[in-house]
């Protein structure tokens, strides 16, 4: 074919890559003298009038879409075949073209080409290509066009730096092919979902998945998954924990991190409901990373450009809902301890004493701590919990809150313990009278431990609180209310760490927010 011409105008210059159901060409526009790309179908599956036909409609759907992220689709057609197809040894005549697309020409390399070579990408790079490519996918989801084959090899990295999607549903679904026809499955079961495996009907869910398998690999240099067949592999993706992600590069954000977590999830209620959502969080994953590691060059400075705003952290959505619940529930409360003291006033001063319902507060002064104060503490875990969102207990903000990390199965059961926390450094040492949490997220019980010196030990160790260092607990609250002051009797000892121990999560949830703990004296 190379040479030739196909529609009358586009000379196919070079094969730029394969597969198993199309070639794609390196091509010349001959009437607007450009430079662009033919995909053409094979024809022995283009001989196939479902295939075909479903390639032809696919071509239109996806020429609507209009994305800077997107390689766009510019004509189609089909090839009048020169060749005749042969049925019972006699050759006879045939309507059936050859058909193509013709696409824009992006002039660079795949971005599985750019793993290869250069391994791991940095950290924000990583995150803006990925950014760009759910943003793509979200404007094809829009279109209910599900692209069904996200992985690196259909990401293009142009010379000016920005990825660009491709192949979007012209790949066929796992749904439809089957895993193990030969010949009739594209690209790879690396960066299948677990519902692709395993036949069932495949959503804008599952790219999302493949994309977190992308960003994974983005971030590490290499795909979660081996095994020795493309079956292999898939029933890993059904069956199997994704590696942990942050053991593989331990330099990334907690906030990261998560986000790759909740796309790889294989429960579809626990994945993001759409790309909007992904990102989201991407969006404020890569303004903390850049921010932590100073890289605000090439492509990551175009993406953070078009962030909307100043991003601020956003809440999951049930706890957003709790935030506000918690507002309007500290409103009544407040209007109520109003009426309540002005009672209690008057009634002290008719002579029959201060009320016993709650333990004094007054004369009691705040304990100044620094932007640094707050350290995740998950000793029985797998390592600390949102660390970057941690300044936010001790800002002074109520909107800003840290959460633990999502736990489907609703406990704080680890492999070493129960439980996790954060402790102040109160340096160089403070006797603290009380400890005050305010929570979005209302209802899970927790414990005070205090330490003047504590051993730090690997993560998922099972050694106790107490062999730690941790005196205690000196106070317990079963029952964690939106504003509680909890009282402290440490008989006039100083301590410099105090850590606010959390036990069990608020009812029928999967993870607690802190939006502020405070220290008086």
């Amino acid at each position: 074919m190379i040479g030739t011409t196909i529609g009358g105008r586009y000379r196919l210059d070079a094969i730029v890559g394969r597969g198993g159901m199309s070639t794609v060409y390196r091509a010349f526009d001959t009437v607007l003298e450009r430079p662009v790309a033919i995909k053409m179908m094979h024809r022995e599956i283009a001989t196939d009038s479902d295939q075909l036909e479903r390639f032809r409609r696919e071509a239109r759907s996806v020429a609507q879409l209009n994305h800077p992220h997107v390689v766009t689709v510019i004509d189609a057609g089909e090839e009048p075949s020169e060749d005749p197809v042969h049925e019972g040894g006699a050759a006879v005549a045939t309507e059936v073209g050859t058909p193509y697309i013709v696409l824009e020409f992006v002039d660079g390399v795949t971005l599985k080409q750019l793993i290869r070579e250069g391994g791991p990408l940095e950290i924000p790079q990583a995150i803006a290509y990925a950014i760009e490519i759910a943003r793509a996918l979200g404007a094809a989801h829009e279109r209910q066009i599900v692209h069904r084959d996200v992985k690196p090899h259909n990401v293009l990295i142009s010379e000016e730096g920005g990825a660009k999607i491709t192949d979007f549903g012209i790949a066929r679904t796992l749904t439809e092919e089957g895993l193990t026809m030969a010949g009739r499955v594209l690209g790879t079961t690396d960066y299948v979902s677990p519902e692709q495996a395993l036949g069932q009907p495949v959503t804008g869910q599952s790219d999302l998945y493949s994309l977190g398998v992308v960003l994974f690999e983005m971030i590490t240099g290499d795909v979660p998954f081996h095994g020795d067949s493309p079956v292999a592999v898939a029933m890993k993706h059904v069956r199997e924990q994704v590696p942990d992600v942050l053991t593989l590069r331990p330099e990334l954000s907690a906030a990261t991190a998560t986000v790759i977590d909740r796309a790889l999830s294989k429960d579809l209620e626990h994945r993001y409901e759409d790309a909007a959502g992904m990102v989201a969080e991407l969006e404020e994953a890569l303004a903390l990373e850049a921010t932590r590691t100073g890289q605000t060059t090439g492509e990551v400075t175009t993406v953070l450009r078009s962030l909307p705003g100043k991003t601020k952290r956003r809440l999951p959505w049930t706890m957003l809902h709790a935030k506000r619940w918690a507002v309007a529930t500290a409103t009544v409360v407040l209007g109520v301890a109003i009426a309540l003291g002005v009672a209690a006033y008057l009634h002290t001063h008719r002579g029959t004493g201060s009320s016993a319902t709650t333990p004094p507060t007054g004369g009691l002064e705040q304990v100044s701590l620094s932007a640094s104060a707050a350290h995740s503490y998950n000793p029985f875990g797998t390592g600390p919990e949102n660390r970057d969102l941690l300044s936010d207990v001790v800002d002074n903000d109520p909107n800003t809150v840290w959460s633990t990390e999502q736990y489907y199965s609703g406990t704080l059961q680890k492999t070493g313990g129960v439980g996790l926390g954060i402790y102040l450094d109160a340096a160089p040492g403070v006797a603290a009278r009380a400890l005050e949490v305010q929570t979005p997220t209302p209802g899970f019980a927790a414990q005070v431990y205090v330490a003047s010196t504590f051993v730090e030990l690997p993560y998922g160790n099972s050694r106790k609180l107490a062999e730690r260092g941790w005196h205690g607990p000196v106070a317990s609250v079963s029952y964690m209310h939106s504003t509680q002051r909890i009282p402290l009797d440490l008989a006039g000892e100083s301590y410099r760490y105090y850590l606010l121990w959390l036990t069990t999560l608020p009812p029928k949830q999967e993870s607690a927010g802190i939006a502020g703990i405070a220290l008086f004296k």
